[in-house]
């Protein structure tokens, strides 16, 4: 009897942990389910407080599918890194403004530069070493710096987040962020965890699928995506995710966030194509959750169905969050743009793409 007391009572100890864990750790974020039911009334991606997608994921979530990834995690793969830590290129400009010229700096992953009529704009900025909520145990960044310290950029105009996982919304990067952005938008629900960390409600502008705001003489468009949302063990697709239209009127740019293929491409090539560069995800793939992350031949035919004119492959160059070689997205996608005839930039992480010129990186820098 005294056996059982005890593990009962340890077994309520470390579920009271993990509550005020999950309730008073920052970095988990904000309770968005309040202001969801407040700002929507059921439209069509969102159902039984969930939000969801135009077509089902096919994630394989069987037993035998889950045993499989995990035992494939656990063996690792060699290639799945690089040997050594990747070079950076310095960022040595910051737009001045009033200039037009528009250009992209990628720094790894899905973390870009926007520098467009005269506005800087900051993409799914995780810009912190591991995309984890505890960075000490997590994957590390294959660089060990960045193009620009967060303490050297400039005021930024706008960040522009496409959802809440980890490696794309960050909470050191943005505690580090906030005092000098002027505005964040967000997909719905996500404004949450900015306000647990101190960002003002009026600098926060939260879009479903398809609405769109005017922002200093651009025009911003929330566009579906085809993913999943979450950052605690029951938080899972309670905020909304994304893909981000930003038209310039002469610079039209599209920013897929993270998504499996889907039509909704197409749907965003007809009404607001074509693009004069996309920033398309290529990594972090496997054939068993292909619903949530494009293989890179399909990334290839999303630029197709876009009416896409040069593409920047993201989410690769800086973390392994899958299984497969980390030169494999580029390499593939590569390939598969070679065999459509499709564009595409190979910046290194920090050399900047101008849109709309003829010149753009194409070196295959990752076999150095």
């Amino acid at each position: 009897m005294e056996v059982v007391v005890i593990i009962l009572c340890s077994l309520i100890v470390i579920m009271a942990l993990v509550y005020c864990v999950m309730k008073y750790y920052p970095t988990f974020g904000g309770n968005s389910s309040v202001r969801i039911r407040h700002k929507v009334s059921q439209p069509a991606n969102y159902s039984k407080g969930k939000f969801v997608n135009q077509i089902p994921n096919t994630v394989d979530r069987s037993f035998k599918g889950t045993i499989s990834i995990l035992r494939d995690f656990i063996k690792g793969n060699p290639q799945g890194k690089p040997r050594e830590p990747l070079p950076v290129e310095s960022l040595q400009h910051i737009r001045k403004k009033g200039l037009q010229e528009a250009q992209i700096t990628w720094f790894g992953h899905s973390a870009l530069l926007v520098e467009v009529k005269g506005l800087t704009l900051l993409l799914d900025p995780m810009l912190g070493r591991a995309p984890s909520p505890f960075p000490l145990f997590g994957g590390k960044r294959y660089s060990k710096k960045l193009p620009i310290e967060i303490e050297e950029l400039p005021q930024i105009d706008a960040i522009l987040l496409s959802h809440d996982h980890y490696d794309h919304l960050d909470y050191g990067s943005i505690m580090q962020l906030k005092g000098k952005v002027k505005h964040f938008f967000v997909p719905l629900g996500v404004g949450a965890h900015l306000e647990r960390w101190g960002v003002s409600t009026e600098k926060i502008t939260e879009l479903n699928w398809w609405d769109k705001v005017s922002f200093e003489g651009l025009t911003l468009v929330s566009t579906p995506a085809r993913h999943f949302s979450g950052r605690r063990l029951m938080d899972s697709d309670t905020t909304l995710w994304c893909s981000w239209v930003i038209d310039g009127q002469s610079t039209r740019i599209f920013f897929s966030g993270d998504s499996g293929y889907g039509p909704h491409f197409k749907e965003i090539g007809d009404l607001y194509g074509p693009f004069d560069i996309t920033l398309m995800e290529c990594g972090q793939y496997d054939e068993r959750w292909s619903g949530i992350h494009m293989m890179p031949e399909q990334t290839v035919q999303a630029q197709v169905d876009v009416k896409g004119k040069l593409m920047i492959p993201i989410h690769w160059g800086a973390f392994s969050l899958a299984l497969h070689d980390w030169t494999d997205p580029i390499e593939r996608a590569l390939k598969a743009a070679q065999e459509r005839n499709v564009a595409i930039a190979t910046p290194r992480i920090g050399e900047t793409v101008w849109i709309g010129s003829s010149s753009y990186p194409k070196s295959v820098w990752w076999k150095d």
